[in-house]
């Protein structure tokens, strides 16, 4: 369940990212529409990866439920932590996707 979870909290991150309004709190500038639009699909596509993840290491059943039960904590980290700490929230995010790798190996 560790590489569903980094998958999803690094796709809500570029999912936020994607919006103007975050992208220029945590990088200071607004993005271009290209690079919004690939942080959106790249946002999408670790979220359908995770629902991958969660479903190989549980089966349909159990993963689909662990799999909402992994959403809702990471979009609750990442909902806490961008007032409070965005450059933090930033870093967790690089962090989570350089150690899914790891967890790919960790699993099987």
């Amino acid at each position: 369940m560790w590489l569903a979870l980094l998958l999803c909290y690094g796709g809500f991150t570029a999912l936020c990212l994607s919006m103007d309004r975050h992208h220029a709190d945590l990088l200071g500038r607004k993005p271009s529409a290209l690079r919004r639009q690939l942080l959106k699909l790249a946002g999408w596509l670790l979220l359908i990866l995770s629902l991958w993840a969660a479903v190989a290491s549980s089966g349909w059943g159990l993963g689909l439920v662990k799999w909402c039960a992994v959403l809702m904590l990471s979009a609750l980290l990442l909902v806490l932590l961008l007032p409070y700490r965005p450059r933090l929230a930033l870093s967790l995010a690089g962090l989570s996707l350089l150690v899914s790798p790891v967890a790919v190996f960790a699993q099987y």
